[in-house]
């Protein structure tokens, strides 16, 4: 009897062991697996936030290049700060606004990388850019495509400003116009992203137009939850509205840019023109927009003149905001946002794990892994930020006449 009462005793120490051992094998498996690379751990939970909100399964891999572009080397002696920077294109003066920021990782749209590289080299300043933040601990993610088919993407984005829902905040006084040595003409304006609301206007202070939207192109494969993704939307207002509302909520959806390239049927002005339906589609968009039967009005980054001549031929309009104008908003309206809180919420759940599994180690006289480490560190080097570029724009400019 006084062997079976050993015997059970030591068994119900064995699986009580066993029980602590798996629970504490639980909270370092998800420890560890923010520590998939050699990357910050911080990037790593950017990285899975952004997969989360644009799958990389929604871009168009048949010409795109999406997901972590640059992975750089963790330098535990010089960390960086648990921030992100959202851009549309990685310049140099990006890169160089990142390294002063002493950011962690760029999220830039347009992806920096689309094509095989034969060298990595100074002379070009693409690479140069990519080798420098690379010596600076930065990483590169690149969602592209994936932001521009998810609901509430960056195509949802572009309706919700057609229909008024985003709105710029208007200065009290005319910004004066920035002079240059032309005596004809401003120095080049640009939209100001900065002056966008970061919240849809309330709808009990601002009505926007009945419609409906869909999808123009689904996606051939979709995600569960995202089930309405696909390249560009369509708008189709209950009734017909005056072209000239449209250019309104779209110049101060973007940023109040100094002018609006428009192409119209020829014969008519804008007071005449009413719309019906809208079609869509960020960035370079005719290859979206230019099949089947053509919208009212076509809203996009840029179209070629054939594209935008036989469009106004068959009775179309079409906005053409220059390529990054038709996306640029989109960073600071939705994305900034909506990272910075799931990003927070999986950072605070990956700090509390890595304490549990310190607080197990410490009463069972084990050691916490280099991961675990990493994380407790981290947690001094500030907040979680998402900010938004300053340096970022488009390459083109607008010069406005000045009438002397």
């Amino acid at each position: 009897m006084a062997l079976w009462i050993l015997r059970f005793g030591l068994a119900r120490l064995s699986m009580n062991f066993l029980r602590t051992a798996i629970r504490r094998y639980s909270v370092m498996s998800s420890i560890e697996s923010l520590k998939l690379s050699e990357c910050s751990p911080f990037t790593n939970v950017v990285v899975s936030s952004m997969r989360k909100l644009y799958p990389e399964a929604l871009a168009d891999k048949s010409f795109d290049n999406t997901g972590l572009l640059l992975e750089a080397p963790y330098d535990k002696s010089r960390p960086n700060k648990n921030s992100v920077l959202l851009a549309i294109d990685l310049t140099t003066a990006v890169a160089n606004e990142a390294i002063a920021n002493r950011n962690s990782i760029i999220v830039a749209y347009h992806p920096i990388i689309f094509r095989g590289l034969k060298s990595l080299t100074l002379a070009d300043t693409q690479q140069r850019s990519l080798l420098r933040l690379a010596q600076h601990g930065i990483s590169v993610y690149s969602p592209h495509t994936a932001v521009d088919t998810v609901p509430n993407g960056m195509a949802d984005w572009l309706c919700d400003v057609v229909t008024g829902v985003f709105t710029s905040t208007k200065p009290t006084s005319t910004p004066p116009i920035p002079s240059c040595t032309s005596t004809m003409y401003s120095a080049p304006t640009y939209p100001d992203s900065a002056t966008l609301s970061l919240a849809p206007v309330n709808s009990t202070q601002r009505e926007t137009p009945q419609h409906t939207r869909s999808t123009i192109h689904p996606s051939p494969s979709i995600p569960e939850g995202f089930e309405s993704a696909g390249a560009g939307r369509l708008i189709s207002f209950s009734e017909r509205q005056p072209l000239t509302s449209l250019i309104d909520n779209i110049a101060a959806g973007i940023g109040l840019p100094g002018g609006i390239p428009i192409a119209i049927p020829q014969g008519k002005s804008v007071d005449d023109i009413s719309i019906l339906t809208v079609g869509m589609c960020p960035g370079s968009g005719s290859s979206v927009l230019m099949k089947g039967e053509l919208p009212d009005l076509l809203l996009t980054g840029e179209m070629s003149h054939h594209e935008a001549l036989a469009a106004t031929e068959q009775g179309s309009v079409v906005i053409s905001l220059s390529h990054t104008n038709s996306e640029r908003g989109y960073l600071r309206a939705v994305m900034q946002p909506l990272l910075l809180a799931h990003i927070r919420e999986d950072w605070e759940r990956a700090l509390k794990e890595s304490e549990e599994a310190i607080g197990e180690l410490d009463m069972s006289d084990g050691k916490p892994s280099a991961g675990v480490l990493d994380l407790k560190d981290l947690k001094e080097l500030g907040e979680v930020d998402v900010s938004v570029s300053d340096a970022d724009r488009d390459p083109y400019g607008i010069m406005i006449w000045r009438g002397n």
